[in-house]
């Protein structure tokens, strides 16, 4: 069996299906039956890395490129509702980052003279007023707070639900539980997406396959640079002392974050020691050593009682940002990778683009540092501001 569409997009997950969104409703005015199909691994949409994502919004980032897509970005979940018909508790708590060191301090304010030159009205905070915003902190180690007060958090399911149902009132056609096992080439052009249940003849394939993207790409005979990595996170039980207000905490000695979720607190780390791979168990080391990273912080959560853990996969690049154009060589393949961890936080700036270069315009941010061809150029600017 086969079908046929202009567009393939591999990966249901919020990358994928904010393309499709933009793609579905600005190129094709929401007639996109036929025209526009989603292939999902996952029996649903969203249950990749995506519904493992701690659900982090920032802007507070060191290149001006990251900066710019999470603005973008930020706006989009702000109007979430408008834009797709559903809706988004978009929790602007801010984030708050921590240094205790010269060092940081020097480093994040040469990172705020950037943000704010771009519109991120970064605040600095002394150590009391880092505890008046979050009593619970220990902060006597503390030299200084960065706070962004639009940055925030939510829930990655709604958003990643919102986008579904959006695309398939635009005539999305959304294949689920459906393994891409190869691209069919004429030449040099990619002509159609093999899958465990049809080929689909198509003009264009975008690859949202998140920390599987290395693995399409290498079915065209590309060498993507995107790697697999775990990241762990841990929840609580209720805690009385994690308002509303609490912030996303980034402790920048340490490394570990952490945020409210109700009723109780979520905290990740990303251990440097974890070997690339698609194993996602849930290491219990690994959650001792971001509870004992946490604690340090707020000590008080030695009494808390621990409700869960789970493992996901970042799709990381050595630079750690995204690979977004395309592919070099290779008519008719696009890639939208490589986030390292803000895939979420970037997923309406990145739909937007990709919209963008599906329709031959200019995309309307300067994509040119997301580059695929960046690596084999040694044209690398790394973000230093990664969780």
């Amino acid at each position: 069996m086969s079908k046929s569409a202009d567009i393939v997009i591999i990966g249901g997950g919020v990358i994928g299906l904010s393309c499709a969104f933009y793609i579905a409703r600005d190129l094709y005015n929401g007639q996109a039956q036929g025209k526009v199909i989603i292939i999902e691994k996952e029996p649903v949409t969203g249950a990749g890395a995506t519904g493992k994502n701690a659900g982090g919004i920032r802007a507070q980032f060191s290149s001006p490129e990251n900066i710019i897509f999470s603005l973008r970005s930020i706006e989009a979940f702000e109007s979430f509702e408008e834009e797709t018909g559903s809706p988004l508790v978009f929790q602007q708590c801010g984030y708050l980052f921590l240094q205790s060191t010269q060092d940081q301090v020097d480093s994040f304010e040469k990172q705020a003279t950037l943000q704010r030159s771009l519109g991120v009205d970064v605040e600095f905070l002394a150590p009391d007023e880092i505890k008046k915003l979050a009593p619970a902190l220990k902060v006597d180690d503390l030299i200084r707070g960065n706070f962004f007060s639009r940055d925030g958090i939510a829930d990655p399911g709604d958003i990643a639900m919102g986008y579904y149902n959006a695309v398939k009132r635009l005539g999305v056609e959304v294949m689920t539980d459906t393994t891409v096992t190869g691209l069919t080439m004429s030449g040099d052009s990619v002509t159609a997406v093999q899958t465990s249940r049809e080929s689909v003849q198509c003009q264009n394939v975008i690859n949202a396959a998140g920390p599987f993207a290395a693995e399409i790409a290498k079915m065209a005979g590309y060498d993507l640079q995107v790697i697999p990595v775990k990241r762990q996170i841990v929840v609580t039980g209720p805690l009385d002392y994690i308002n509303d207000e609490f912030p996303m905490v980034v402790d920048v000695s340490t490394g570990v974050y952490f945020h409210k979720e109700t009723p109780g607190l979520l905290m990740g780390w990303a251990d440097p020691k974890t070997k690339p791979g698609y194993d996602e168990s849930t290491d219990d080391d690994y959650t001792d050593e971001i509870l004992m990273r946490t604690l340090e912080r707020l000590p008080r959560l030695e009494d808390a009682e621990i409700g869960a853990a789970w493992g996901g996969l970042y799709e990381t690049t050595p630079d750690h940002r995204a690979i977004i154009g395309k592919a070099p060589g290779i008519n008719g393949l696009i890639f939208v990778n490589g986030f390292s961890g803000h895939g979420l936080m970037h997923a309406p700036a990145a739909g937007m683009v990709i919209a963008d270069i599906i329709s031959g315009a200019t995309p309307r941010f300067d994509i040119t540092d997301f580059s695929p061809e960046r690596f084999a150029k040694g044209a690398l600017i790394h973000e230093t501001n990664i969780i």
